[in-house]
């Protein structure tokens, strides 16, 4: 193998992000060849000994995007201290287990959808920064039935915790009952990701969320996926923003 920079061999093998190793790098925790490594330096990770804290750094693992689609009432995590049922969970023993995987993002444990989960730290930040533009689309049911002038006030972006939102596309679908009870169901498409953002915005404006699905992140769509399955991600689904062939800058 070619010699590459240590950020994009450390990230791609699961142990954090660029960024992270960077201030490994900086701090003097990283060893090749039992050398201290110095930021900028580069390695053969099939012929050089890379070390972190003492510890033999492993060979990249094959990169691994997964779209599941998660059920309401599973924790978007790989392990939970109160015994709930984790996404990893979903997955067979051989990809949940030795891959190094992680849910990209978070859906709240109520809301379902599509998540993607992934084995390369790299992979996660590119997914999730919001330089890379990557907006989600949601299918939102919430109880009555919003006038246009709410709906407008959510497009032009509701303010949380004394911040501003940035405008959210927002498309009526229909209104109806809905287990008994008035409801109307939107599409959503934004860039944000903050903590429970619809659920608050929703309720901020006077009609709670009663379901919430995530129906798509970027191009890539949930389609026909059943609830609780999933499925490998191919490169071409991105078009030319192919998260798995990012270039070393």
């Amino acid at each position: 193998m070619a010699e590459e920079r240590l950020q994009k061999v450390l990230a791609a093998a699961g142990l954090g992000s660029r960024r992270q190793v960077e201030a490994w790098l900086r701090a003097g925790r990283i060893r090749v060849n039992g050398q201290v490594a110095e930021l900028g330096g580069r390695a053969d990770p099939g012929r050089d000994q890379i070390s972190l804290d003492g510890q033999p750094v492993a060979a990249a693992r094959p990169p691994q995007l997964i779209l599941l689609n998660k059920p309401a009432g599973v924790v978007c995590s790989c392990s939970d201290p109160e015994g709930r049922a984790t996404v990893l969970d979903l997955l067979p023993p051989e990809l949940a287990r030795g891959q190094g995987l992680h849910p990209v993002g978070r859906l709240d444990q109520e809301s379902r959808g599509a998540l993607l989960l992934t084995n390369q730290g790299a992979l996660t930040l590119r997914l999730t920064h919001p330089r890379y533009g990557h907006r989600k689309t949601y299918r939102v049911r919430v109880a009555g039935e919003p006038k246009d002038g709410v709906l407008e006030q959510w497009r032009r972006g509701v303010p949380l915790d004394g911040e501003p939102a940035a405008p959210v596309t927002v498309r009526l679908l229909g209104q109806g009952p809905w287990k008994g009870r008035p409801s109307t169901l939107l599409e959503l498409v934004m860039g944000e990701g903050r903590n429970r953002q619809i659920r608050r915005t929703a309720e901020a404006l006077g009609h709670p969320v009663l379901d919430l699905e995530r129906i798509a992140i970027g191009p890539i769509r949930l389609g026909p996926l059943p609830e609780g399955r999933w499925r490998r991600v191919e490169s071409q689904e991105w078009g030319r923003h192919d998260p798995l062939g990012e270039a070393d800058p």
